[in-house]
């Protein structure tokens, strides 16, 4: 297949985990984090001496929002007791030896990751990108550790240069959802969880055991994934649904097993670039992975939705997703669906008919429970499995969902081997219909 040579590509993948009993533990900042996971994804392009051959290649660079640049000021103090860069990106790029033209610094969110993934193949496309590397980290174990050690630890870095930063102030909570306790994720999507269940007609043992079930499977993957943060325990159905010591009830229906587990020190980068460059640069094509389809879409405000157990939203991303790339969710071979909390998956699973035990699994990393949910980052990791696993299966497709806010924001991407021309999709036609309901 001749391809136009603008057509852009995944060419490397990396991750990286910083744990507190690892024989070199560091320390390391999420800026540290974010580095060693760019440099892998260099040499998983180029092989060894991967970052010398390309970070003087890399002409844009764009940071996924770390947490402690995710809340209002008065919060961000108590995330950030030892300081933080001014210019994450830049921090990361430095690192490498790279000097990109553009920085970019995404809102907090966590479909983030697969949103800049798809704007930068738009702009290598368009011959505005010659190659980008896109990243994301966070270290609030290594911070915890130190403030329960009372160690100080200076993670405060100043760094010049151009940064477009899109701290833009979504409107995600509103004055009611304030009146009902309804202002944090722990909060709030338990509420969607017992909308859904009320609506199945489901109790509430009946529901646990469902919850149980679908991220024992979670457990399972998470405990043989090497960048997994909880290590190598898997747990079974009854240990996730039932109320103990050890796993208290954080918001019924979540016992601590059920919710995103934040403790973690990872990062997981992703390098882009054309057909034309890896030709040029000699990138073996069994490198290269396309994205075939993607969409996006916003949900409605919490409380102007019809039903809170469910998301349209999401479903019109899955949907949209699939018919992009001219294909089925029965052609999909590999899935990882966002899961910060259970409703997260079982609406995913409701949008595409999935059961809960399908034989292919709905996560590739484990899961933020376990596996674990650096923050807006986590699907960073999701597209690097991703690319992994079509990788080493060539011609087959892996489906990634990420979600943020509360159920509130969709991204969705589709991967494979297989050569494809671009093009490029607008999402708008979908937010039109999201708005239009009732």
């Amino acid at each position: 297949m001749v391809l136009n040579p603008n057509t852009p590509i995944l060419i490397g993948v990396g991750q990286y985990n910083e744990k507190l009993d690892d024989a070199n533990y560091q320390a390391m900042s999420p800026a540290d984090l974010a580095a060693a996971a760019a440099r892998l994804a260099c040499e998983d392009a180029a092989g060894f001496g991967g970052v010398e051959k390309l970070a003087g290649l890399i002409d844009a660079v764009a940071g996924v929002r770390l947490v402690a640049d995710s809340v209002p000021p008065a919060a961000r103090k108590m995330l950030v007791p030892f300081g933080s860069t001014n210019n994450f990106p830049r921090s990361v790029a430095n690192r490498i030896g790279a000097n990109p033209a553009t920085a970019v610094y995404s809102p907090a969110c966590g479909d983030e990751p697969q949103i800049l993934v798809s704007e930068f193949c738009e702009k290598i496309f368009a011959g505005e990108v010659k190659m980008a590397l896109v990243f994301g980290a966070e270290a609030a174990s290594t911070q915890r550790n130190a403030q329960t050690q009372k160690q100080e630890l200076d993670w405060n870095e100043n760094v010049d240069g151009q940064l477009e930063d899109r701290n833009q102030k979504q409107i995600l909570r509103t004055r009611h959802m304030a009146q009902h306790g309804m202002m944090m994720p722990v909060s709030t999507y338990p509420v969607f969880e017992q909308a859904r269940r009320h609506r199945l007609g489901l109790t509430r043992e009946d529901y646990a055991k469902i919850i149980g079930k679908l991220f024992a499977r979670f457990s399972r993957v998470s405990a043989d994934n090497p960048y997994s943060s909880s290590g190598p325990k898997a747990y079974s159905a009854d240990e996730i649904g039932t109320t103990t010591e050890r796993n208290r009830m954080i918001s019924d229906p979540y016992t601590r097993l059920m919710v995103a587990r934040d403790q973690v020190n990872q990062g997981a980068a992703v390098l882009l670039t054309s057909v034309g460059v890896a030709q040029e640069l000699g990138i073996d094509e069994n490198r290269w992975v396309f994205l075939h389809g993607y969409a996006g879409a916003h949900e409605r405000a919490v409380l102007e939705r019809a039903d809170l157990g469910a998301s349209p939203a999401m479903k019109l991303a899955y949907h949209t997703a699939l018919d992009n790339a001219g294909i089925g969710i029965n052609d999909i071979s590999f899935i990882d669906i966002y899961s910060c909390f259970p409703i997260a998956v079982l609406c995913a699973c409701d949008a595409l008919g999935l059961d809960i035990d399908d034989p292919r699994g709905l996560t590739l990393t484990g899961g933020l429970p376990f596996f674990g949910g650096p923050g807006n980052n986590y699907s960073m990791h999701a597209i690097a499995e991703a690319a992994t696993r079509v990788r080493s299966n060539p011609g087959k497709f892996a489906l990634v969902g990420a979600n943020g806010g509360f159920l509130s924001t969709h991204a969705v991407g589709v991967y494979s081997t297989t050569p494809v021309e671009w093009k490029n999709y607008d999402s708008a036609p979908l937010q039109e219909q999201i708005d239009k309901l009732p």
